[in-house]
C-alpha cells in the first residue's frame, strides 16, 4: 500500500504520535544538561570538569552501546524464559521503514526515546561517586550498565519478562530506571569510602560539604523537572486517540503536583529539624517527588499524586540523614532521591493504583534494587582491586579537574 492509498486520518495520528513521542525523546536527553548542573553544583569547584565530562561520556558511551547490545537485550522479542533473552546487535538491523498501518509508533522514534532512559539510569551514579572516583573505571561503570544491567532489568518489566508477566507495574521507570542508577551508585559510594574531610576524625559526625554553586544546581533541578514532562507523558507511547491525548495530560498534571509536593515536603521536614529552611533539601524534595510519581502517573488521581509526591519529600530528608548517620557519602543524595524514593514509587503504585497488584509490586520493588546494587558492587569491587577506582588522596585533595583532566572549569587567579 503507497501512502496516498492510506487513509488521511490514519496518517494525521501517524504523525501526531512520532513528532510527540520525538519531542520527548529530547526533552529526556535534555535532562542530561540537568543532572550536570545539579551534580556540579552540589559538588565542590575543583571536581566540575570531571563531573560534566562524565555526564557527557554517560550519553555517548549509553547510546552506542545500548544501539550495539542493550536495546535488543532489553526488547529481544518474542519468546524467551522470563529472566534473559538477546535479539543480537545492532537493533538498526529491525528500524527499517515505516508501517503507517501496522502501528502508529515508528520504531526509530521508539529506540532514540529509549536510549535516552538508559542514559538517564546511567548518569545518576555519577553523583554519588563525585570527587573520588578515577575517570577511567567511571567509564568502565557507566559501559557496564548501559549495555547490560539496565537493559536486562528493564527486559523484566518492559521487554516482557517475568516482572511483567506477574503484573508488576512501572509506568515509567521509578524502578526500572531510578531504583536501578539509585542502587548502583549506593554500591559506589559504599566500596570508594567518604570523601577526605567528610566525617570528623574524631567524633565521627557527618560534616556539610557545601556545593560551590547553588544557582547552578537550582537551574538543574528545573531543567531535570521540564525535562520529566518528557519522561513520564512520554512513555504514554501512542497518541494515537483523543482517550490516549486525555491520558497524556492526566500524566503531566501527576507529574507537576507530585514534584510540588515534594519540595513542599521537603522544606517543610528540614526546616523543623534544621530550624531553617534547605535551599538543597527543597531541591531534592522536587527530584523525589518526581521520581515517586514516575511508576504510576498513569494510574492515580492528581490528590493521590500530591501525596505520593509529598512522603517521597520526606522520605529523601530521612533518606540523607540515614546516610550520614551510616557514614556513607553520597554528595547529591543520589541514593535517597532514586533509590529510595523509586522504592516508594513502586509500593504507591500498590496502594493508590487501581486494580494493581501489591505483591506483584513489592517483588519488583526489592528484585531491581537487589539486581542493581549486587551486580554493581561486583563490578566497583573489582575495579577496586586493579585500581581503577578511586583517586588517592593527594589527587582528591588536589581536584579532579586538574589531576584527571588537566584543566580547570573556572578562571584561576593569577
Amino acid at each position: 500500500m503507497t501512502y496516498e492509498e492510506i487513509p488521511q486520518e490514519t496518517q494525521v495520528w501517524y504523525a501526531i504520535t512520532n513528532i510527540m513521542l520525538f519531542i520527548c525523546a529530547v526533552l529526556v536527553l535534555f535532562m542530561q544538561a540537568g543532572f550536570s548542573m545539579v551534580e556540579s553544583g552540589f559538588n565542590a569547584s575543583k571536581n566540575t570538569v570531571n563531573i560534566l565530562f562524565k555526564n557527557a561520556m554517560d550519553l555517548c558511551i549509553g547510546a552506542l552501546l545500548f544501539w550495539l547490545v542493550g536495546f535488543n537485550l532489553m526488547y529481544p522479542g518474542d519468546g524467551g524464559n522470563g529472566w534473559f533473552k538477546w535479539g543480537g546487535l545492532f537493533p538498526a538491523e529491525t528500524l527499517a521503514a515505516a508501517d503507517v498501518t501496522g502501528g502508529t509508533m515508528f520504531p526509530q522514534a521508539d529506540f532514540l526515546f529509549q536510549v535516552a532512559f538508559a542514559a538517564t539510569a546511567a548518569t545518576i551514579v555519577s553523583g554519588a561517586v563525585a570527587g573520588r572516583m578515577k575517570f577511567t573505571g567511571y567509564l568502565v561503570y557507566s559501559a557496564v550498565l548501559t549495555a547490560i544491567i539496565y537493559p536486562i532489568s528493564g527486559y523484566w518489566k518492559w521487554g516482557g519478562g517475568w516482572l511483567n508477566e506477574r503484573g508488576f507495574h512501572d509506568f515509567a521507570g521509578s524502578l526500572v530506571v531510578h531504583a536501578c542508577g539509585g542502587f548502583a551508585g549506593l554500591a559506589g559510594a559504599i566500596l570508594l569510602g567518604p570523601r577526605i574531610g567528610k566525617f570528623n576524625e574524631t567524633t565521627g559526625k557527618a560534616q556539610a560539604m557545601p556545593g560551590h554553586n547553588l544557582t547552578v544546581a537550582s537551574l538543574g533541578v528545573f531543567i531535570l523537572w521540564v525535562g520529566w514532562f518528557g519522561f513520564n507523558p512520554g512513555s504514554q507511547l501512542d497518541f494515537s486517540s483523543a482517550a490516549n491525548i486525555n491520558a497524556t495530560l492526566l500524566i503531566a498534571v501527576n507529574t507537576l503536583m507530585a514534584a510540588a509536593a515534594g519540595g513542599f515536603l521537603a522544606m517543610v521536614t528540614s526546616w523543623c529539624m534544621f530550624g531553617k529552611p534547605d535551599l538543597s533539601m527543597a531541591l531534592n524534595g522536587i527530584l523525589a517527588g518526581l521520581v515517586g510519581i514516575t511508576a504510576n502517573c498513569d494510574c492515580v488521581t492528581n490528590l493521590e499524586s500530591v501525596i505520593i509526591g509529598a512522603v517521597a519529600g520526606v522520605l529523601v530528608v530521612l533518606g540523607i540523614i540515614f546516610l550520614d548517620m551510616v557514614k556513607i557519602d553520597d554528595p547529591v543524595g543520589a541514593w535517597p532521591v532514586h533509590g529510595l524514593c523509586g522504592i516508594w514509587g513502586g509500593i504507591a503504585t500498590g496502594i493508590f493504583g487501581a486494580d494493581k497488584d501489591m505483591m506483584a509490586q513489592i517483588i519488583g520493588s526489592i528484585a531491581i534494587p537487589i539486581w542493581a546494587f549486587a551486580t554493581m558492587f561486583v563490578l566497583f569491587l573489582v575495579l577496586k582491586v586493579v585500581g581503577l577506582l578511586r583517586v588517592s588522596p593527594e589527587e582528591e585533595m588536589k581536584g579532579l579537574d586538574l589531576c584527571e583532566h588537566g584543566m580547570h572549569a573556572y578562571e584561576q587567579p593569577t
